[in-house]
């Protein structure tokens, strides 16, 4: 007997599918989603197509430009400057928390990813170093132990991804992310917000870079 998988589970895959498919850059900003060719892609009605749709307008990802006509969105200098002002404010407040509250258990789960982030970065595998990345971020996030910080970050963070993707200076990132880990280990919060702060803004240099050319970042 073949099992019926629940709207909303479907819902939820068309929608994880998509939005990987934007962050892995497989759908470009200014590409069109229509709902029938979806439906036709995903082997589902266009019930779930059309909700995943819309829960990616809220989540950012993409936009309609008519009623008729939806599109993956295209980032401007603004968005970028917007998301990395959030992400400075959350984030280097976070590392200092980790700095003093990170557990060796902790530590050594950073110090794991990290290393799988260096072989990653020897292989260029965009797709496992953005991955890694991620979840390091995440993991610091975490340490920090406020459930609040976290979910405040959570709306945004895919879009984050998305424009970090595009940062290919992996072995920078994987210096940055060495120096962070070890000014948190040390377990010195001012260090680890100073640290925490040149990351985030060299980040956002990159990204900006990366994005929009030789455009400097307001």
């Amino acid at each position: 007997m073949t099992k019926i998988e629940p709207l909303g589970a479907v819902r939820e895959r068309v929608t994880a599918e998509l939005r990987q498919q934007i962050i892995a850059g497989s759908l470009l900003p200014g590409d069109r989603l229509v709902e029938r060719e979806l439906a036709e892609r995903f082997g589902v009605s266009r019930v779930p197509v059309r909700e995943a749709i819309r829960a990616l307008v809220a989540e950012g990802f993409v936009h309609f430009e008519t009623p008729r006509r939806t599109v993956v969105r295209r980032l401007t200098p603004t968005d970028v400057k917007e998301l990395f002002e959030l992400r400075e404010a959350l984030e280097v407040y976070a590392a200092g928390l980790a700095a003093s509250r990170a557990t060796p258990e902790d530590l050594a789960e950073v110090q794991e990813l990290i290393g799988r982030a260096a072989a990653a970065t020897e292989a260029g595998d965009a797709e496992l170093i953005t991955d890694l990345n991620s979840r390091l971020h995440d993991r610091i996030m975490a340490m920090a132990g406020n459930s609040l910080l976290t979910e405040a970050l959570e709306p945004v963070a895919g879009r984050l991804r998305w424009m970090t993707r595009r940062n290919e200076e992996w072995p920078q990132l994987l210096v940055e992310h060495r120096e962070l880990y070890e000014a948190i280990a040390s377990g010195d919060p001012d260090r680890a917000r100073a640290h925490a702060l040149t990351h985030v803004r060299t980040n956002y240099r990159s990204t900006m870079r990366h994005l929009f050319g030789d455009e400097e970042a307001p």
